[in-house]
């Protein structure tokens, strides 16, 4: 596969998120981690979870230990995976989700999820969502301790605007790496974002890429370009949106999430799908 940066390591262009395997609607663990092996076959070496991955109050860090377990039993190299997790987002079992981003949380989730993913430090840690209740300088504060004290290699943020990226960039010394926001045909309102990490040498990495979980299968009917266009490439129009993405920018990096070989092994696939520029216009103004 094609190759995109992060910090100074190259991944596949194509990410795995992992949410689909583990929270509303799951599957079988098995299925799960021949999803996670179709990947890496494939050539993604780009893996996304979150310690809030998960359905009940006492299986957090589900996804990661998933993630973990598929790695561990993978036959082939995998000193080339960069898995990137996120803390600060909670979901206390319930169905909703709750945000704690002061800084010895943090510090505690990061140590949980060192421990879960068994590693010595953490390919990329993301705090996963701004806390209205926590200076964001306090909370970003804590990814850089984390990041001095070794236990992450690489530092990110989630859900963040450009003011945030900027102040998130300076906090950590110039080692801001990676910023994960929603960024899809149904929503767009992250092109700021994008625009502002294409010019700070900044990975983006789109989340929900193909619309969520529900809504993926239904891209080409909700944007009719976006399945004329698959249609002249004989390509599904999943594989048109993310060679889209793809086209904005160098550092755009998207996640689809997968919890079947099927779809991830179609999705990457989107990495050697060349759309003129006439096609990306129209798929441009298709929102």
């Amino acid at each position: 596969m094609r190759t995109r940066r992060i910090g100074d390591v190259q991944v596949g262009a194509i990410g795995l998120g992992g949410m689909p395997m583990s929270i509303e609607g799951r599957p079988d663990e098995q299925r799960s981690i021949a999803t996670i092996h179709a990947a890496l076959d494939a050539g993604v070496t780009l893996i996304d979870t979150a310690d809030a991955y998960h359905l009940h109050a006492d299986e957090v860090g589900h996804n990661e230990l998933l993630i973990a377990k598929a790695l561990a039993s993978y036959g082939g190299d995998t000193s080339d995976v960069l898995v990137a997790t996120k803390g600060g987002h909670l979901r206390p079992g319930d169905g909703s989700w709750t945000l704690n981003g002061s800084p010895d949380y943090l510090k505690q989730a990061c140590d949980a999820s060192l421990k879960r993913l068994g590693v010595d430090a953490i390919g990329l840690y993301q705090f996963h969502r701004p806390d209205p209740r926590v200076p964001y300088e306090e909370s970003v504060g804590a990814i850089r301790d984390l990041l001095d004290a070794g236990k992450i290699r690489y530092a990110g943020i989630s859900n963040a605007n450009p003011e945030q990226i900027r102040q998130a960039n300076d906090i950590l010394g110039g080692r801001l790496v990676g910023v994960q926001n929603q960024f899809s045909p149904a929503f767009r309102s992250s092109e700021p974002e994008l625009e502002l990490c294409a010019e700070l040498g900044i990975a983006f990495l789109p989340w929900s890429p193909l619309g969520g979980i529900s809504r993926a299968g239904e891209l080409g009917s909700r944007f009719a370009p976006f399945a004329e266009v698959a249609r002249a490439h004989n390509v599904s129009p999943q594989q048109v949106c993310l060679a889209w993405m793809l086209a904005k920018a160098p550092v755009v990096i998207p996640i689809p999430g997968s919890s079947r070989p099927e779809t991830i092994l179609d999705s990457v696939r989107a990495a050697d799908l060349e759309l003129s520029p006439e096609e990306l216009s129209r798929l441009d103004a298709a929102g």
